[in-house]
């Protein structure tokens, strides 16, 4: 391995005169600004410890992966500069690793890091042993949200795919019921009229019930199928008084107390109403059903620079923060009486707008949803501004 500056500087310590010291000092500040100067101007972060793990370095970047202060944690143990992050796992001080890991704080984040020891000079006297290790941070958030959101929409054909074959299979029988019921209907033209009275009756409740049946079908295979947005700028305020009017009564009887904040100056997002109504209705109802004894159920409306936002919120029992990643996935339900595609086509619906939908529970203190729609007033924005 070719050696740097300081190397061949150690190699000739002895023959430096008094005076080339101070030009030698400058040759190896200069050369280690170069390096930081290249250190902290990666997008990925580094930190360097020493063999029992005490940080010597760490670039920016890794600082601003861990909300860390650079100069206040140089020294101290990265195990307890960054709870979690134990390297212990390492069995072969030699080895290089990597790994994935998921951080929580400042912001939820998912960093590959990669781990290479460093290693003093092999001599004829002492072998090469372990002085550090490089810790290298790569930020892989955006790809595994590309890869979950590949796997969710696989699974999502998947099960369109299953509920438009059971829908077509129950379909079929359903039409050869109305079929012969209509036949039982002309007969009975031919019995007096008093035992065509019982036999009407039972008759015209079959006959109303695969329609219902019929309709069911209908409406949960054009919840399921993707439908082409028709989008139009609309006032959110109104689709969200119209959703809760609809809802009004089923409201009452659960004893819920309806909390409505809507800005009256919310920019108009482009929707397309009936589809982002239907969603509004899922989540709405999801929120009333949550709570069996009453409760309070609040609907706020907002906007910033780039987005118009709507936040569903009730008092029911919430639901663990392991459940979050399962809430939106096909046929997954809490309730005994759920099908688990409420959610699954709101979801849907709001990516088909453009938008994220996002979840904030405490269990036992209820759940927020709130969706949030690009602003078309706002093509562009300048974005923060990165270093000095």
């Amino acid at each position: 391995m070719k050696r740097g500056f300081l190397g061949k500087l150690i190699e000739r310590i002895q023959l430096v005169q008094p005076n080339e010291v101070g030009q030698y000092l400058e040759e190896l500040a200069r050369e280690k600004g170069f390096l930081e100067t290249i250190f902290n101007s990666l997008l990925e972060g580094v930190i360097v410890t020493d063999a029992e793990g005490h940080i010597i370095y760490l670039n920016p970047m890794a600082c601003e992966f861990f909300a860390l202060q650079g100069p206040e944690n140089i020294g101290r143990l990265l195990s307890t500069v960054v709870p979690g992050l134990q390297l212990d796992f390492i069995s072969n001080k030699i080895d290089i690793i990597s790994r994935d890991l998921e951080v929580f704080y400042p912001q939820q984040r998912f960093l590959n890091f990669y781990v290479a020891p460093l290693l003093s000079d092999e001599s004829e006297l002492q072998p090469r042993s372990l002085v550090g290790r490089v810790i290298i941070l790569r930020d892989m958030t955006s790809a595994q949200r590309e890869t979950k959101e590949t796997i969710e929409s696989e699974r999502s054909s998947m099960a369109t795919l299953l509920a438009a074959g059971i829908a077509h299979e129950i379909g079929n029988p359903l039409n050869s019921l109305t079929i012969h019921l209509q036949l039982l209907e002309r007969r009975l033209e031919k019995l007096d009229k008093e035992q065509r009275y019982e036999f009407q009756k039972s008759l015209t409740i079959a006959q109303n019930e695969v329609i219902r049946l019929d309709q069911i079908i209908s409406q949960f295979l054009h919840a399921i199928r993707p439908t082409p947005v028709d989008l139009k700028p609309e006032n959110i305020n109104e689709i969200i008084l119209e959703t809760v009017s609809f809802l009004e009564q089923e409201i009452k009887n659960r004893k819920v107390e309806v909390d409505l904040v809507l800005s009256e100056k919310i920019p108009q997002p482009w929707l397309d109403r009936n589809q982002f109504k239907q969603a509004l209705y899922n989540i709405i109802r999801n929120s009333f059903q949550a709570m069996s004894n009453g409760g309070v159920l609040r609907v706020v409306t907002g906007f910033d620079e780039t987005h118009i936002c709507v936040s569903i919120g009730d008092t029911g029992g919430g639901i663990p923060t392991h459940e979050f990643d399962k809430i939106f996935q096909p046929y997954f339900t809490t309730k005994s009486d759920g099908n688990g595609l409420g959610l699954h086509v709101v979801q849907r619906i709001i990516r088909a707008h453009r938008g994220e939908i996002m979840l904030e529970s405490s269990e036992g203190k209820g759940l927020i949803f709130t969706i949030r729609l690009p602003r078309e007033d706002r093509r562009v924005r300048f974005l923060p501004a990165i270093g000095p």
